[in-house]
């Protein structure tokens, strides 16, 4: 398939590219142990694919105390959760990278199509650089100039703007129920990676079962409809 039927492909990041979302979890609980909240793995799956300030709302109403502090307050929680995950985060290096999507990406590239980021997570640079992944992408949206948060579709059609793409022409790529919603939202084509994401296009249940091949016939068939 030539680049005149796919524009760009647009990854996220944590969950598709690394698997961080492990990290999020251990810096969110330390911060909700604090403020005397229980949070488990089960109500992490909320959180996934949603802004840092917003996964903080959450986690206040699950302790009932969103009203109990300021918005320079949760600010400052916010800032201390990011100082815990960037210490985890310390610990990532190439060998991080899920497994399939050196390959995926290096399949999307020889065809000449460009490859985007639209990572919610104002840490992403960081991430990339860690993976050694840094001069990969062709343009990254910069969360800290998206103004709402997934299931909206800004930070895709962000991308897809930067990569000089037209969204109906491209595809996105996630792992969050969140982020599915977002790519369909902004008339993409959606891959989801994991086994609850029914409202993908294409769905895979792991990375390394993400082959260009399959994923350009599958957008052929949904351009077909």
């Amino acid at each position: 398939m030539s680049k005149r039927n796919i524009d760009a492909v647009v990854f996220d990041l944590d969950g598709v590219i690394t698997d961080t979302a492990h990290y999020h979890f251990l810096a969110w609980r330390q911060l909700a142990e604090e403020l005397g909240i229980v949070i488990d793995e089960v109500f992490n799956e909320r959180l996934k694919g949603v802004s840092r300030m917003d996964s903080l709302e959450l986690i206040l109403q699950e302790g009932n105390q969103q009203h109990n502090f300021s918005l320079a307050q949760k600010e400052e929680m916010a800032a201390k959760k990011n100082l815990h995950y960037c210490e985890f985060l310390k610990e990532l290096t190439p060998d991080d990278v899920l497994p399939g999507i050196l390959n995926l990406i290096a399949d999307i590239k020889s065809e000449g199509i460009s490859i985007g980021l639209a990572s919610v997570s104002k840490n992403a640079n960081t991430v990339l650089e860690a993976l050694e992944l840094q001069k990969v992408f062709d343009f990254c949206a910069d969360a800290a100039k998206i103004s709402k948060s997934k299931p909206d579709p800004e930070i895709f059609l962000t991308a897809c703007n930067g990569l000089g793409a037209l969204p109906q022409r491209s595809i996105g790529i996630e792992d969050a129920a969140a982020g599915i919603e977002a790519i369909k939202a902004s008339e993409m084509f959606a891959v989801g990676v994991g086994s609850s994401l029914h409202k993908a296009d294409y769905q895979v249940e792991n990375t390394d079962q993400l082959c260009w091949d399959k994923i350009k016939e599958a957008h052929k068939n949904w351009i077909s409809i």
